[in-house]
């Protein structure tokens, strides 16, 4: 007997902490790139960016026709359960290789 299909599918981190982790990962990436790559609209992505822009989560710095995402990973969480830790924190669990425990 095959078990059902989920009816929900989810996933840990929110649309904005994976537009967050992967340009931290990806400073360069275009807009387009960091859209695949969290499986989001090339709007909603924008969208993100702007508001981790405008929560000082992350700068944009103008590189001739592109643009480079600088993390401030000093910046704490934003829910009152996890404020006395910093994005940084999870920004290192994402930048190290699988086993390096």
């Amino acid at each position: 007997m095959t078990p059902p299909s989920p009816t929900r599918s989810w996933t840990l981190l929110s649309n904005h902490g994976h537009v967050l982790v992967w340009a931290s990962r990806h400073p360069d990436a275009r807009v387009r790139d960091i859209a695949l790559a969290v499986g989001i609209t090339e709007r909603a992505t924008l969208s993100i960016l702007r508001d981790l822009e405008d929560g000082g989560y992350l700068t944009r710095v103008p590189q001739g026709r592109r643009t480079s995402y600088v993390i401030n990973d000093r910046r704490p969480f934003r829910h009152p359960v996890e404020a006395d830790r910093r994005v940084g924190d999870l920004l290192a669990l994402f930048s190290r290789e699988p086993g390096d425990d």
